[in-house]
């Protein structure tokens, strides 16, 4: 029992410093390079109207992802061209934290057919994430610009 306990107490102190700020567990910095691809849609801009990352408002295809972490899925004011399953989804409770973020970005589609149990549900994201680090590192980036206790 107290092998158990020393063992377990090492591998958290061992994990402290991934998950130090609570919030995630990739490489900003290489997130910001995974951020690149998401540039033709996505914007990341200030409520004050600075674009941070991204081509600004004109070209926005997509949500503006600034303060994504803790948002309910589906619920950006700004943004009127979601699709039915995105705020079907967010109205059930979908809030973005790193699990659920890495998961959608990686199949759009699968995650939102099985989170709301609709073979019918659809993303309007066509662009998947190739890998689970590169998702990780991707909400690293992210979460730096605002959210929920920032």
């Amino acid at each position: 029992m107290i092998r158990t306990t020393a063992t377990l107490a090492a591998a958290l102190m061992l994990a402290a410093p991934a998950f130090a700020d609570g919030h995630a567990s990739g490489d900003a910095a290489a997130g910001e390079d995974t951020f690149r691809q998401c540039v033709t849609c996505h914007v990341i801009e200030s409520p004050e109207g600075e674009t941070i990352a991204g081509r600004g408002q004109a070209n926005r295809q997509a949500p503006n992802l600034y303060g994504v972490m803790g948002r309910q899925a589906g619920s950006v004011a700004e943004y009127t061209r979601y699709k039915d399953s995105i705020v079907e989804a967010g109205e059930a409770g979908l809030m973005w934290d790193e699990a659920t973020f890495v998961e959608y970005v990686q199949d759009p589609n699968s995650f939102l057919k099985e989170y709301l149990d609709n073979s019918r549900a659809r993303s309007g994201m066509s662009f998947r994430v190739r890998s689970e680090d590169d998702a990780k590192n991707l909400w690293a980036y992210l979460v730096q610009f605002g959210g929920e206790n920032m």
